[in-house]
């Protein structure tokens, strides 16, 4: 039997959640998420949650390598922002077996949630 044709998303997705799977990383997208769509530089995210620059380097660059946020250099500063396209995926990827094939949540209770 072939592979379902969703495969390669579902390791995609896997990643991604491995990358927030920290509560450093898991906090800097919430911070970044919080300052869309403008971003922050990198060092107002260290000073904001307490992380040392070697540190949110590191944490920064494995959300970078799974996507899950955008980098643009200005003059001398990094800026960072969170990629809410690939998050929209993400959550629509759940969303997608969660709430509309097999009803294990009702759509209004998410909908509820986010408001």
């Amino acid at each position: 039997m072939a592979k379902a044709r969703s495969e390669p998303d579902v390791v995609r997705y896997a990643d991604m959640f491995s990358a927030m799977g920290t509560e450093p990383r898991l906090r800097i997208m919430r911070l970044l998420l919080a300052a869309h769509p403008d971003g922050m530089i990198a060092g107002d995210i260290g000073a904001e949650l307490d992380i040392p620059a070697s540190t949110l380097s590191h944490h920064l660059d494995k959300l970078k390598n799974e996507d899950l946020v955008n980098v643009r250099r200005d003059s001398t500063f990094l800026w960072y922002s969170a990629n809410t396209e690939a998050l929209q995926q993400l959550l629509g990827f759940l969303y997608a077996e969660c709430c509309t094939r097999n009803k294990a949540i009702e759509p209004q209770t998410i909908v509820q949630l986010c408001k």
